[in-house]
């Protein structure tokens, strides 16, 4: 069984007290950059969406004219696709600019902070190691900084984009897709947008699916973020023993430590692949099924006369897309998940900082008080 490892309990105050130190980038002399590069991705978002907007109806002209054997209407629709096919292409190189520009002027801010916090004032050389935090806090101001400040900027991108996507293609999975007749023991009756219910239904299914598979993926990753930490630090410990640099007795040296601190690792990176093994079995299975399911939902009106091919091919490729969009919790869990374990890892390292100032604090007051 797992066993979290936080310097505090409770994951919200662990979240609160990271953004209380990562916020600050939007405040302050940095806030005019990071803002003009929100602005620029959401233009960016805004724009990607009409552009697919616009190749979805593309798809359902150009695929009527294949229906209709229509030779000068195929050159037509050949001519339109090349601009849209242009646009799509630069907005998505800009998006990777913005997205990634944003990223990385953000993890500089907050790595420069917590270097600040953890080196400034001789604090190495005025309290050695911080209690709790032996698995390399370096190692966290490294990569975890990184991890918490990459995701939420390609988390949130993303949930916009999925909003938007979502209250743009319903609207045209209604008006393609319209009412279903069924007929069934003798009783007629109509399913009002059908398209709209079923892929509701649909993603519903996956999310519960993923949220069953995967509810332990945040634990397992931090778990494993800590696991290959402590053999960092035990390695350097072993190394920096041995050139006789540093001597620590209240610790085990030498290969029993390392082949311990392995087969942790190992153990716990076993756990990690099958939660992987199985949320991939629900998200590889959809990514399969959803374009057929799309097409065999409108097969019925296609054999009815009451769509044309093109409008099968559109209605199709936007159940496909708002189907996406819908699941975009379970498409991003894991991601979710290695952001809430990165930033608790970060938090735990600010909370011990914390912690330290607050001692040394009360050191120097006694010191000044004592005659």
């Amino acid at each position: 069984m797992l066993t979290r490892t936080s310097f505090v309990p409770g994951e919200k105050r662990l979240l609160g007290r990271f953004w209380h130190s990562a916020s600050g980038y939007w405040r302050g002399p940095t806030a005019w950059t990071a803002w003009l590069l929100v602005i620029a991705l959401i233009a960016n978002v805004v724009l990607q969406l009409l552009t697919q907007y616009r190749l979805n109806y593309w798809n359902r002209d150009f695929f009527d004219a294949i229906g209709q054997k229509d030779q000068a209407g195929l050159l037509y629709q050949a001519f339109r696709f090349l601009p849209l096919a242009g646009a799509s292409i630069a907005l998505a190189a800009f998006s990777v600019w913005a997205r990634m520009t944003l990223q990385r002027s953000w993890r500089e801010w907050l790595s420069n902070r917590l270097y600040d916090d953890w080196l400034g004032g001789s604090h190495l050389a005025r309290s050695g190691p911080l209690a709790g935090h032996h698995e390399a806090p370096e190692y966290r101001i490294a990569e975890d900084a990184k991890v918490a400040t990459d995701l939420p900027i390609d988390l949130a991108t993303g949930l916009l984009q999925s909003l938007l996507t979502i209250g743009t293609f319903i609207g045209v999975l209604w008006s393609v897709g319209g009412n279903l007749r069924v007929h069934l023991d003798g009783m007629d009756f109509t399913i009002p947008g059908y398209l709209v219910l079923a892929v509701i239904a649909y993603a519903a299914l996956l999310a519960i699916g993923i949220w069953l598979t995967a509810g332990r993926l945040t634990r397992v990753i931090e778990e494993n973020k800590r696991m290959e930490a402590e053999l960092r630090a035990i390695g350097t410990h072993v190394r920096e023993s041995g050139e006789g640099k540093i001597v620590f007795e209240d610790r085990p040296i030498g290969r029993h430590a390392v082949v311990s601190a392995l087969k942790a690792v190992i153990a716990i990176w076993r756990i990690y692949c099958w939660q992987l093994m199985r949320m991939t079995l629900i998200t590889y299975t959809s990514l399969l099924v959803t374009p057929v399911i799309g097409l065999l939902l409108c097969l019925p009106k296609y054999l009815a006369d009451a769509m044309t091919l093109g409008e099968v091919v559109q209605a199709s490729a936007a159940f496909v897309v708002v189907q996406t969009a819908f699941n975009w919790f379970t498409d991003n869990y894991a991601k979710l998940a290695e952001w809430t374990a990165s930033a608790n890892r970060v938090a735990e390292l600010l909370l011990a900082l914390d912690e330290d100032e607050t001692i040394q604090n009360s050191r120097a007051k006694s010191s000044a008080l004592s005659p």
